[in-house]
């Protein structure tokens, strides 16, 4: 006679739930103990889930903040650097042009005016600077080189001083160039934006990057061998180039200075940002943050009650109608 197998009811559904709920609580656990936060939030948390999404709505925009500042950070870096190059690379031309011409030193005026030449190329690949895809001192014109070449600009002043019947027409000449707004300065040479609305950038029409430019290229222009005539009969113009540069470094440091100021003020910034973040993941830590300890306990339970319940439930599988008859 052929003895048909135990019901599939002598396991209840009851037992069934069971075992599935153990299953379901052990993967929560398990997560919970992975990231030491609660995985439903919702129930942990309750009435208090407004306020816990308002705190991580802070420490996102903490973040956003912070990537805007390192932002900042690195244009104001890389502006400051070009700055720093071009005041070490000009600095001292100017008392050596000086001491050239007021000494009648011919050959120590030529190298000088040789050397301003070529610092006065490196001013304009300074000034040309990128920040990944964008020009630092192209004003608003981000897209945009802010200088050309700077042998047009010397060109350019040779023909002023060629045309300029004295050392004083040349004076307003240079002067309406390089500081009209209707100059040549403006609407050639420059190519980019005058104006920022960044308060942070530095533009090429900067007051003290047109002073060193124009300084740099009068003297540049003041090689006895090579000069323009008027600057051999009016040695003044040489000078008053040298006393340009001089106004240029003058004003570069106060630049820089200004913009050291705002990376303090930026240091000072994202030492607030860090207590607000510590203080805003401290309180969701509070409200959503489980103890890792207690979380591995607490699986370890679970994962030996799911065992147990696995062994009863295999046990109840193979009951017989002879383990009734024995």
């Amino acid at each position: 006679m052929r003895i048909p197998p135990p019901a599939s009811h002598i396991i209840s559904p009851a037992f069934g739930q069971t075992v599935a709920s153990l299953r379901e609580s052990l993967t929560r656990t398990a997560e919970e103990a992975t990231t030491g936060r609660y995985s439903d939030l919702t129930a942990h948390l309750s009435g208090r889930i407004g306020t816990a999404m308002l705190s991580q709505k802070a420490v996102e925009d903490i973040g956003l903040r912070r990537e805007q500042i390192s932002l900042r950070e690195g244009r104001l870096e890389v502006t400051q650097r070009s700055l720093a190059l071009i005041n070490e690379r000009v600095a001292g031309l100017d008392t050596k042009m000086r001491d050239a011409v007021i000494s009648k030193d011919q050959r120590l005026q030529g190298l000088t005016a040789r050397d301003a030449e070529a610092a006065l190329g490196q001013v304009f690949n300074l000034v040309n600077v990128r920040f990944g895809e964008r020009f630092l001192f192209a004003g608003d014109a981000t897209d945009t080189q802010p200088l050309g070449s700077p042998g047009d600009l010397l060109d350019v002043i040779r023909n002023l001083a060629d045309v300029a019947a004295s050392s004083t027409d040349f004076a307003v000449a240079l002067d309406t160039y390089f500081n009209a707004p209707g100059g040549g300065w403006q609407t050639s040479a420059l190519r980019s934006a005058i104006n920022a609305s960044d308060p942070d950038a530095v533009t090429a029409n900067d007051a003290s990057i047109v002073k060193l430019i124009s300084g740099l290229a009068v003297m540049a222009l003041s090689d006895p061998a090579s000069s323009p005539a008027l600057f051999r009969t009016n040695p003044e113009i040489s000078l008053a180039g040298a006393e340009q540069v001089s106004a240029g470094l003058s004003d570069l440091t106060n630049l820089r200075a200004d913009r050291g100021v705002t990376q303090s003020q930026i240091e000072m910034e994202k030492a607030s940002l860090d207590i607000e973040e510590t203080i805003f993941t401290k309180e969701l830590n509070s409200l959503w943050g489980r103890d890792q300890y207690e979380a591995a306990t607490a699986l370890k339970q679970l994962e030996t009650a799911l065992e147990a319940s696995f062994m009863l439930t295999s046990r109840l599988s193979s009951l017989s109608l002879l383990n009734f008859l024995r």
